[in-house]
């Protein structure tokens, strides 16, 4: 770990988003990837539905680090059952994934945020005879991590979250903190901030987030992918951030909940003007994610979330994660396998696989969309 100071479409679905918080997939890694994924001691059957098509050779791709642990399941099972098959794919962040796919190094990118217009313009000339969509595969919350002695239920607002990372608030019994967690101990010791060195998707909806909720106290670009503002430390990766928070006193960062649970990191519970403060959970993060409407047209199906939510129980602070395509022009010698994998992950049976894991699937009815979407690509 490298460290330095750094169209109307409702997602109505919630029942299908119900999903618990806990991820360990330590067993789900990168090894023995010829064997059927294992849940709690059985064999997973998601194999043995798995439709492979004509599925042939390597696929690469790359990017969200979020999803990481889903698509190491998704490949196992896959491989387990298309024969001869490998998928390779590298947790390089979303930023790295798509300079990869507009470079034509892969067959498709992982991102946690849509492709901005000019990353649409430029995959073109990759995809020749069309452009890479968006096609969303699963959802979460990004959980504020934080570790501090002594403070087991910190509560923060957008407002203070913003100025936390843009170095403005540096301290911990600072009095917009103790405000907020009246009663706790809070000492007075400086925090420490740590966030993504590498582009990613997590950085971007973060930004989203604030600058939707605080914009009065968060000014930067909200569509970057790398970190906008000045001070705190940098760590490489969700994986990289949740491990130096997890190591130091008095720090707080953000990733996805399942690298909190994982390292059994406290998460901040959001104030975002309901009755009660929002905990970091799926089944909140569910509840802002049902929400969303598809705002891509065509083949393309980029979401628009409501990050300055304040329905009950909403957690606000949510991503989705992409499978970025071309919808024509793939390599002809990797689209067989390419369509056969995406068919798996949108298919009722990979999505069930997330959900067993402690993944967010996708609504019903932006899963049905996906289903429609994926065979058509060329």
């Amino acid at each position: 770990m490298k460290l330095s100071r750094k169209n109307g479409l409702r997602a109505s679905a919630i029942g299908a988003l119900v999903v618990s918080g806990a991820l360990v997939l330590s067993a789900c890694g990168s090894d023995n990837n010829n064997e059927p994924a294992k849940e709690g001691g059985k064999t997973s059957a998601a194999a043995s539905n798995i439709k492979c098509d004509g599925a042939k050779g390597q696929l690469l791709a790359a990017g969200s680090s979020a999803q990481k642990n889903a698509m190491d399941l998704w490949v196992k099972n896959f491989q387990a059952a298309c024969s001869g098959v490998e998928i390779n794919y590298q947790a390089i962040g979303s930023g790295g994934g798509i300079t990869k796919f507009n470079q034509g190094q892969v067959a498709f990118a992982g991102s946690d945020s849509a492709l901005k217009d000019e990353e649409v313009a430029e995959s073109a000339k990759i995809c020749k005879t069309g452009k890479g969509v968006n096609l969303p595969m699963v959802g979460g919350p990004i959980a504020i991590g934080y570790k501090l002695d002594g403070v087991d239920n910190l509560v923060l607002d957008a407002s203070t979250i913003a100025k936390i990372f843009d170095n403005k608030i540096t301290k911990w019994n600072d009095p917009a903190i103790a405000k907020l967690n009246s009663g706790a101990k809070l000492p007075d010791s400086t925090i420490q901030a740590f966030h993504r060195s590498d582009e990613s998707g997590t950085t971007q909806n973060l930004g989203k987030y604030l600058s939707t909720a605080a914009a009065a106290d968060w000014k930067h670009d909200p569509k970057s992918k790398s970190w906008p503002a000045q001070g705190g430390q940098a760590a490489n990766g969700s994986s990289g951030v949740a491990t130096a928070v997890k190591d130091a006193e008095g720090s707080i960062g953000y990733f996805e909940l399942s690298y909190a649970t994982a390292n059994k990191i406290s998460t901040v519970s959001i104030n975002t003007g309901a009755a009660a403060p929002v905990a970091a959970t799926t089944e909140n993060a569910s509840k802002a994610i049902a929400a969303a409407k598809v705002k891509g047209t065509g083949s393309d199906l980029a979401l628009s979330l409501d990050y300055a939510t304040k329905a009950e129980g909403a957690y606000p602070i949510v991503l989705v994660t992409y499978e970025i395509a071309c919808d024509k022009g793939n390599k002809a010698e990797t689209l067989p396998t390419l369509k056969a994998f995406l068919n798996f992950t949108a298919s009722e049976e990979g999505q069930k696989v997330l959900s067993d894991a402690g993944y967010a699937p996708l609504p019903a009815e932006i899963a049905a969309k996906v289903r429609e979407i994926v065979p058509t690509l060329s």
